[in-house]
């Protein structure tokens, strides 16, 4: 199964999975499911169990700690920058900036236009702080946040995977916890 097939599959589990009684019944075909559309999905999927698993309050922090948005759109962009880079190999190219905005609106909704925007820019420059630093703990961060990712698509879509995805998420919200306190000391 090629990489872009794992995502639209996971991503038509997902939908299956959170779809209301009665409702119907996502198509069964991998093509109805594009696989940036499918990263961009997983992302918001990912970054909230992440942070329900880091037990964080994103409204709590919207009034008291209104930067804490943006290292969730840095996790979140830092999530989609490793479910979309495989797809290089079967030339996907993605676009991060539009999935940056999906994202953004995904995440915090509840925002008005000016707050969004906010969020989306601190994000995007904690984003490249994080890609771009070149210390051991950032190295290791990257990397470890990578393997959980990739990890979980494989366990979301293999039958035979030796974990279930749902075993992942509290490894992924530790490191969105690590995230945080990263940006909460300084």
């Amino acid at each position: 199964m090629k990489y872009s097939q794992r995502l639209s599959l996971l991503y038509a589990l997902c939908v299956n999975e959170f779809r209301s009684a009665g409702s119907t019944r996502p198509s069964d075909k991998l093509e109805d499911y594009a696989p940036l559309e499918a990263a961009t999905y997983l992302v918001c999927y990912i970054s909230f169990k992440a942070i329900q698993q880091a037990e964080r309050s994103p409204a709590d922090e919207r009034i008291e700690n209104f930067d804490m948005l943006g290292v969730y759109q840095a996790f979140a962009m830092l999530v989609y920058a490793y479910l979309t880079l495989p797809l290089a190999q079967e030339d996907i190219l993605p676009n991060a900036d539009e999935a940056a905005g999906i994202i953004v609106k995904s995440l915090f909704g509840e925002l008005n236009n000016e707050e969004l925007v906010e969020v989306l820019e601190s994000g995007t420059q904690k984003f490249r702080l994080i890609a771009g630093a070149e210390q051991e703990h950032w190295t290791n961060y990257r990397e470890d946040l990578d393997k959980a990712v990739v990890a979980l698509v494989v366990a979301g879509t293999e039958e035979s995977a030796e974990f279930e995805k749902e075993d992942l998420f509290p490894m992924i919200g530790a490191l969105l916890s690590m995230l945080c306190e990263a940006f909460e000391s300084e």
